[in-house]
């Protein structure tokens, strides 16, 4: 059993910053790239934020670039996304997703959190 959990969503006021984590877990081999997607409300389908690579090469949607932060522990099966300078439009459900490869399957396999709220006031 493979699980994702992120956590450090929240309510949080114009030009502030949030944290995200996500933690894989389970019968894990290796985790190559690992990303953060999120949707908006209204919408029904989920974008890219950013992604990393396990080598640490990192990709980021133009909207963020200089805003948003991707960085992983590979010690801790962990994946962090630092959102600075807020703004109500960044407001979504945002997700972390792993292509892993695991212990007793072979293959490479893309797993997702649950999700965790962002709500940015105006």
């Amino acid at each position: 059993q493979v699980q994702l959990v992120e956590s450090g969503g929240g309510l949080v006021q114009a030009g502030g910053s949030l944290r995200l984590s996500c933690v894989a877990s389970g019968s894990i081999r290796s985790i190559n790239t690992m990303g953060w997607y999120r949707q908006a409300p209204g919408k029904h389908h989920r974008d890219l934020v950013a992604s990393i690579t396990s080598g640490g090469s990192t990709s980021y949607t133009d909207s963020v670039k200089g805003r948003f932060t991707i960085s992983r522990d590979n010690a801790k099966n962990t994946v962090y996304l630092q959102m600075n300078s807020l703004k109500p439009e960044h407001t979504a459900v945002y997700y972390c997703n792993a292509d892993l490869q695991l212990v007793t399957i072979i293959g490479q396999y893309r797993y997702w959190g649950q999700g965790t709220q962002v709500t940015v006031a105006s």
